[in-house]
């Protein structure tokens, strides 16, 4: 029998602070406190304050659920809630968002949880899934997955390689961040399916661009998106932290005018 160790608080402070590529006297300056002190917090040689931790969690910009875990392993009880969002402390939470999906309309939004996964959507959401097949959009549908597989929205992506390109950029720039390894692991997967276009490894502008497009092939015509994000601005919640919302515009009058339409 063998019995997992749990690394300590200085273990994963070290594993933050090099993932964010910062060295002890980085950190140290960042912090306002002596790089002896931080190198003994690290090495377990002095043990941390609850509200030292939290200092250090707010220089290296961890995400709320990776505090938690460097307040436990500290020896404190974590202090940020992880309530599921049908509960009824989230009823206004779940409020704001559906406010914000069905105001959207007639022009698609959905929101979605940290690992992409369908969380609600507006009426307009329904027409740009056409042909997807049911198995991508089984609770937990992902988002990503149903919009790069080929049984999903992909084959109707007129710019399939640019914006693939875009969304693996995106995700690989969330994973870096939080390092999750099941974020990793659909990156990983997302970059495994098959994509006859071009896939640029950066993101090259052409003359008049300003945004990564959507270009979408449609019965009435092509449709062509921008998007913006949007996340709560003041979260002490975990799922409130990780919900973001995602909302596509019209990048042309013709593309209004078929949605507005129907």
């Amino acid at each position: 029998m063998t019995t997992a160790v749990r690394p300590s608080v200085g273990d994963l402070l070290r594993k933050w602070r090099q993932h964010r590529r910062l060295s002890q006297l980085d950190l140290s300056i960042q912090a306002d406190i002596s790089t002896r002190h931080l190198s003994f917090v690290e090495t377990g040689r002095s043990a941390p304050s609850r509200d030292m931790v939290l200092h250090l969690a707010e220089q290296l910009d961890l995400p709320l659920r990776e505090r938690n875990q460097l307040l436990i392993a500290a020896g404190y009880a974590p202090i940020y809630a992880e309530r599921a969002l049908d509960t009824e402390p989230m009823a206004a939470v779940r409020h704001a968002v559906r406010q914000v999906l069905t105001g959207h309309e007639p022009y698609p939004a959905l929101a979605v949880d940290r690992r992409w996964n369908l969380v609600d959507s507006n009426a307009a959401l329904a027409p740009l899934l056409h042909g997807v097949a049911p198995s991508l959009l089984e609770p937990p549908a992902n988002a990503l997955r149903a919009s790069l597989h080929p049984d999903g929205m992909a084959p109707r992506i007129i710019n399939l390689g640019e914006w693939r390109g875009h969304v693996l950029g995106r995700l690989r720039r969330q994973v870096d961040h939080t390092a999750d390894p099941e974020l990793a692991a659909l990156h990983d997967e997302m970059s495994e399916l098959p994509c006859d276009d071009d896939v640029p490894p950066v993101e090259h502008p052409g003359p008049g661009d300003i945004v990564v497009p959507l270009r979408l092939r449609h019965p009435a015509g092509e449709l062509t998106f921008f998007s913006t994000v949007t996340t709560f601005g003041t979260p002490l919640d975990i799922t409130v932290a990780e919900l973001a919302i995602e909302a596509f515009f019209p990048a042309n009058p013709a593309t209004a005018e078929i949605l507005r339409t129907g």
